[in-house]
């Protein structure tokens, strides 16, 4: 079956121009259609002070997307509360900590992030077990995150600040697409809300994610287009492999599994240091000039001495 419409579960990104989407367009002929199948509600701040957790009282706090941030420093604000300058931020991604910014000043503030996994800031966290973490999280009883976690055997407190609920994809016609790609369990429950017939309709599915093939299996939908896998580490280049012909291939971890590491995470950690990272860019490459200023100023300084010890050397 030939590709030519596509329903990405997502907003359209910021700068199209620039996305691998686009040159799944121009490469393919393929029209894509970019919709978020459903949005994200923050709960209550006098619902929250039933779970009776005070931000105040944690010494470090996770942050495993942006939502969880913005939800964190609106909850603080509705509850009047603040945090000690001393109070330490975990964010998955480097891209998630970089939005810190838009709260926080970072010159005195310990910010640590992970690499591309969510298993990469599990070891991070590790490594700091006496602090006492608090997770603010959407509704969800049990996602990949905490699943993670709690391998781990991490003490955390998990601080429910919203809730995802299911867009109305009715304005949608499922059967103008060959191809839906979806992008968590939340998707996966909005599209079935919306086409519950979804699993004997002729479209192909595409899911990124092991949560996300998890929710399709539980509803009895096929999955063909499955990511991350080696060849396709994002959803556009998964969907032109299959446009393609090529055969699937294995998936690999993501986000929240922890496997993918374990191995290499046993052999590194026992001589591996955690550094705090100053994730704001600007004063990092402000200390950078400073660091140059001041190494220069110690090499003239150095240069200066023994000009002056052989001068002296000279008159004698």
């Amino acid at each position: 079956m030939k590709i030519k419409k596509i329903l990405i579960s997502q907003p359209e990104p910021a700068d199209l121009e620039k996305s691998p989407y686009r040159n799944l367009i121009n490469k393919h002929g393929v029209d894509i259609t970019f919709f978020k199948f459903f949005d994200v509600v923050g709960i209550p701040a006098s619902d929250f002070r039933k779970t009776r957790i005070h931000i105040a009282d944690y010494s470090a706090v996770i942050f495993n997307s942006k939502n969880s941030i913005d939800h964190f420093f609106r909850m603080l604000k509705e509850l009047r509360e603040s945090v000690s300058e001393e109070m330490k931020y975990f964010c998955a991604t480097e891209a998630i900590a970089l939005y810190l910014q838009n709260y926080i000043q970072y010159r005195k503030r310990k910010v640590f992030f992970g690499n591309q996994y969510f298993s990469d800031l599990v070891e991070i966290l590790g490594k700091h077990r006496d602090e006492k973490f608090l997770f603010p999280c959407s509704d969800e009883k049990h996602t990949e995150y905490t699943k993670a976690l709690d391998k781990a055997k991490l003490k955390y407190t998990k601080a429910p600040m919203y809730t995802s609920q299911p867009k109305d994809l009715s304005k949608f016609k499922l059967e103008d697409f060959d191809v839906v790609a979806l992008f968590s369990p939340i998707g996966v429950r909005s599209l079935v809300k919306s086409f519950p017939d979804v699993k004997d309709s002729s479209v192909t599915i595409a899911a990124f994610g092991t949560s996300t093939h998890a929710a399709l299996k539980e509803q009895g939908i096929k999955l063909s287009i499955a990511a991350p896998t080696k060849s396709a580490p994002s959803m556009a280049m998964a969907i032109e492999n299959h446009i393609m012909g090529k055969a699937q291939e294995t998936v690999i971890a993501s986000k929240g599994d922890t496997s993918r590491h374990t191995s290499k995470s046993a052999a590194s950690s026992t001589h591996k240091k955690t550094k705090p990272v100053i994730a704001n860019k600007e004063v990092y490459k402000q200390r950078m000039v400073e660091k140059k200023a001041q190494a220069a100023a110690r090499r003239a300084a150095r240069a200066a001495e023994r000009a002056k010890q052989e001068a002296e050397a000279t008159k004698k």
